[in-house]
C-alpha cells in the first residue's frame, strides 16, 4: 500500500518494505557497513552537477541519512566512504 504523504511501508509490520532495501557494502573507517540506497543516492548528487567538493559530501550524507542511520561521531568518516563511491574509487 503506497501513501505519498507517509512513504511505501509494508502492510504487515509498517516497516519499510523488503524489496525496498537495496544495502550495498562500503568501508567506513576501514570497516564493512552496509549503505542502504547507496547507488540511487550517488545518482541523485550525480545528477545536481555540483563542482564544490564540501557541497558534494554534505549532500551525500544528507542523502544518506534518509535511507541509513549515521553516527555523529562518524559523519566525516562516512562522508569519505560515499565520496570514494561519489569518485568512483571505492576499494
Amino acid at each position: 500500500m503506497t501513501n505519498e504523504k507517509e512513504g511505501d511501508y509494508c502492510t504487515v509490520c509498517g516497516g519499510i518494505r523488503p524489496d525496498a532495501i537495496k544495502i550495498k557494502t562500503v568501508l567506513v573507517d576501514g570497516k564493512e557497513t552496509g549503505i542502504n540506497q547507496l547507488e540511487l543516492i550517488v545518482a541523485g548528487v550525480r545528477d545536481l552537477h555540483l563542482k564544490d567538493e564540501t557541497a558534494i559530501r554534505a549532500e551525500l550524507l544528507k542523502r544518506a541519512a534518509v535511507f541509513n542511520y549515521i553516527p555523529t561521531k562518524k559523519k566525516e568518516a562516512y562522508a569519505e566512504a560515499l565520496m570514494q563511491e561519489y569518485r568512483g574509487t571505492a576499494e
